[in-house]
């Protein structure tokens, strides 16, 4: 038997290794299947350029749970490991033998062995009193060893006897860590860590793991049913995804995976860290905003790169160019997916326009280069003005489309959009009566991506359908006169200029159409802008977002119910009759609420009375 010291190569860490090496403890059992993986990857390397004899045998991982004896062994049929192997990988922290296997053996299937930091083996001691490893050697003559340590700097080691090649790791587990030895806590985590990685993984005598994923296999190999049915691997209880994009690249670095476009009806469905980053199909963290532009994080599937640098615990991104070169060759390829899907099947595109627009909307915002591509493919949807109406407009097709009747003064495209066609409806119909296009922005990201769109587009504007009357939205016009005397008009804007509770009223007399609206509340494009944006962010932001809203009354000179209402000889139902048209405009801009919504109904019922 020999004895000895665990030596350590640079200081005695041990101890933090034994507790704070990963701050999440479960991840214990993906190092060690993953050492049990690579093991089984090495003999297959061995085997196939002859230096291991024999037949290979059935190469499985086996994890077994024995309550009684309150252990947990991980199990592999793989190389195996002499005495003077394990004295040089198991007692000297931070020696790799994955770093010294690929060194030794240069261009054979190197990035089939996970292992780099030669540390995983020490997360075991995270969750255990004392840990034994039998182990093996697949070299002719070999003698089995064991070795034991109960997490201090002294181990033991002597020869034992083991019927096949290979090692098992044998956890003696800890009372705080007993949820270990439960097999539903066990094969949670194994479904989480280890669920696509390369070697079968038997757990309660079933097989726990795909070995073979759809992202490792060649696009040409696969079926759109394929594609869907890894995507329901991936997310049992989610809809059938919109359409997928297979990465597949070996140069400058290597990056595999599927990235799938889920189905997005409301906004509130949205759920970001859907992605999953592999390392040579070991789970490594579904945090990956360093490498997937933040625009895409909406998206679901799975990345895989050996060439992404991690920490020892494989667990967080560092600052390397080859990230920085994989962002941005996803955010290309999702723009030449997009626009070859735009090119080639517009009606589908357009169907598919609900999702995709909050997709294609942040990346533009966020992302210079995409919004070069996007700019050929984003789609604005009209409002309904009839069966055979256009209903979606690129921004060109809306330049052409709109030349004559909205370019302002200033030369700039406006585009008339609405936020919620259904209370803006009367606005909408107003502004189609002058031939305006409005388009629908009605996404969480909309308020956002139009400000944005205004400064990168050159001569474009945004002004909401309710931003003024129809008249003005593209140009402020003096009006008609109305129909109303100089007397009349005073006597009018002195019963809608009452003071009204948390608003700045205007009141304007314009000679509008007798088709159009008796009176019509509008609130500026910029001062509503800032109180949303306000509203949104917070802090000093909440200084816009609590001023008082900034209200315009127009009022119709022209309508025939003011002769009725200036008829009037009771001052009191004049006055009533006027608040309650005021009181109908704000109530279509929203801003008729708590008592003065009350005070409304019940104003309404005595005039019916």
């Amino acid at each position: 038997m020999q004895k000895g010291n665990i030596r350590v190569q640079t200081e005695n860490i041990f101890p933090i290794i034994k507790k704070f090496l990963y701050s999440d403890h479960e991840i214990f059992i993906r190092e060690l299947v993953s050492n049990a993986i690579d093991a089984t990857q090495k003999l297959k390397t061995l085997s196939s350029i002859g230096e291991a004899k024999g037949e290979l045998g059935e190469l499985r991982v086996d994890i077994r749970i024995d309550k009684e004896k309150k252990t947990l062994t991980i199990s592999d049929r793989g190389v195996g490991m002499t005495a003077e192997e394990v004295d040089k990988y198991l007692n000297q922290v931070a020696f790799s033998g994955a770093e010294e296997f690929l060194e030794k053996y240069k261009g054979q299937n190197e990035n089939n062995i996970i292992g780099h930091f030669g540390l995983g083996f020490y997360s075991s001691f995270m969750v255990s009193d004392k840990v034994e490893v039998v182990s093996l050697s697949y070299q002719e003559n070999s003698t089995a060893v064991r070795w034991e340590c109960d997490g201090s700097p002294e181990f033991t080691l002597e020869e034992t006897t083991r019927e096949n090649r290979g090692t098992d790791i044998i956890l003696h587990i800890n009372e705080e860590s007993a949820e270990f030895l439960e097999a539903s806590r066990i094969e949670t985590m194994l479904k989480k860590f280890c669920r696509f990685l390369p070697v079968a993984i038997f757990f309660d005598d079933k097989q726990v793991n795909n070995t073979n994923p759809a992202w490792i296999k060649k696009p040409s190999e696969l079926t759109d049913g394929d594609y869907t049915a890894f995507y329901k691997e991936l997310y049992p209880f989610s809809e059938t995804p919109l359409f997928w994009i297979h990465l597949n690249v070996d140069y400058p670095f290597n990056l595999t995976g599927i990235l799938y476009f889920p189905k997005i009806k409301q906004s509130f469905e949205i759920q970001k860290d859907k992605i999953q980053l592999y390392c040579n199909q070991v789970f490594v963290t579904d945090e990956v905003k360093d490498i997937v532009p933040e625009f895409l994080m909406l998206l679901h599937g799975v990345i895989d790169s050996p060439d992404i640098p991690l920490n020892v615990s494989r667990s967080y991104l560092q600052g390397d160019p080859n990230v920085k070169k994989i962002n941005s060759h996803i955010t290309k390829k999702v723009a030449d997916k997009l626009e070859e899907i735009f090119r080639n099947d517009r009606k589908g595109f357009e169907e598919k326009w609900e999702s995709l627009g909050l997709f294609v909307k942040y990346g533009m915002m966020t992302e210079d280069k995409f919004l070069d591509k996007a700019n050929k493919f984003l789609i604005m949807e009209a409002c309904a003005t009839g069966e055979d109406a256009q209903r979606f407009y690129t921004l060109d097709e809306y330049k052409i489309a709109t030349e004559t009747l909205q370019k302002n003064k200033a030369g700039k495209q406006v585009i008339i959009y609405s936020t919620n066609p259904v209370q803006q409806d009367a606005y909408i119909q107003q502004a189609q009566a002058k031939g305006y296009v409005v388009v629908k922005m009605e996404t969480m990201v909309d308020a956002g991506f139009l400000n944005q769109m205004e400064m990168k587009w050159e001569n474009v504007s945004f002004t909401r359908v309710d931003a003024d009357i129809a008249d003005n939205l593209v140009d402020k016009q003096e009006g008609g006169e109305s129909v109303l005397g100089k007397e009349e008009e005073e006597k009018l804007k002195e019963l809608f200029g009452k003071p009204m509770p948390e608003l700045n009223v205007t009141v304007d007399i314009k000679g509008l159409s007798t088709d159009a609206p008796p009176v019509i509340a509008t609130r500026p494009e910029f001062m509503r802008r800032m109180k949303d944006m306000g509203a949104m962010q917070g802090g000093m932001g909440a200084f816009y977002a609590n001023m008082p809203d900034e209200v315009t009354l127009t009022v119709n000179g022209n309508h025939p119910i003011y002769r009725n209402i200036l008829a009037e000889s009771e001052t009191a139902k004049q006055e009533k009759l006027v608040q309650n048209l005021a009181d109908l405009a704000l109530l279509s801009q929203g801003l008729l609420k708590g008592n003065n919504l009350t005070s409304f109904i019940n104003r309404s019922v005595e005039l019916m009375g």
